[in-house]
């Protein structure tokens, strides 16, 4: 059972819990991931009257509401969710919502660090009505992948060995499998890639830090990272224009409750 337990969930509440309140300084940019996912809608034919939004941050809930849907928001930190109206704490693993809820669950960037992945998008469709809709967005393998590699080779050259570091992240079809194994109707994934550069190449820590995306893999290393490890990678990551690149390439996942008899 240990053997499935990837992530580290206590350390994931707490990073959210610390983020809560930087979590603005980085908003743009989780906006804009949402605002992306959300452009799905645009093309949708029905309407749709409550929507759960899942880990959005403070920034799913707006976008939904300007769209005329009511909002419930749920997170696994108290903090991160009294960012929204109208909040419930909820770990992603053990949802607390009956079934036949919602019309639209949104979860965007939100669904990465859950351990039983499967088990959390089955109570996802769960909790929608039928011909209800799930809108998913995550990091899918590629994200980070310049941070990975330096980090990786940084911590080779320094001290003969490596902690991982970066969380690991599925690829295209693995998400696709995950919506039809959850019983999703019609699944649909594509990948929107998003680089930002950074000028200040520790702007680039501080806002994984302030999305609470720290890392907790369980089986991260305790110890306190070798002297140098960060600047060197970061000064390993600079590209001719003096920048450090970081890719996001985000799995959209589109999947529909269908309607029996």
């Amino acid at each position: 059972m240990d053997s499935m337990l990837v992530f580290d969930r206590g350390a994931i509440r707490r990073h959210r819990d610390r983020a809560a309140a930087t979590v603005g300084s980085v908003a743009d940019l989780l906006r804009d991931g949402a605002e992306r996912l959300l452009e799905r809608l645009d093309d949708m034919t029905g309407g749709f009257g409550l929507a759960l939004d899942v880990g959005g941050r403070g920034v799913v809930a707006p976008l939904l509401r300007a769209r005329g849907i009511a909002v419930v928001s749920s997170d696994l930190s108290l903090p991160m969710a009294r960012l929204n109206d109208f909040p419930v704490v909820a770990d992603e693993e053990f949802l607390p919502f009956a079934a036949n809820s919602f019309d639209l669950v949104v979860a965007s960037l939100s669904l990465h660090w859950i351990n039983d992945l499967p088990g959390a998008l089955i109570q996802l469709r769960r909790a929608l009505r039928p011909d209800g809709l799930l809108l998913a967005s995550m990091p899918a393998l590629g994200s980070l992948a310049e941070l990975r590699t330096a980090l990786t080779e940084a911590e080779l050259a320094l001290s003969g060995g490596v902690s991982p570091r970066v969380s690991p992240f599925p690829d295209l079809s693995d998400c696709a499998g995950l919506l039809q194994r959850a019983g999703f109707s019609a699944p649909v994934v594509d990948v929107e890639e998003i680089v930002v550069r950074y000028a200040d190449p520790l702007r680039l820590l501080r806002d994984l830090r302030a999305a609470g995306e720290t890392n907790a893999v369980r089986a991260r290393s305790r110890k306190v990272p070798p002297m140098g490890l960060f600047p060197a990678a970061l000064a390993a990551m600079r590209g001719e224009d003096g920048r450090v690149p970081l890719t996001l390439r985000l799995a959209m996942m589109t999947g529909w409750v269908a309607r029996t008899g």
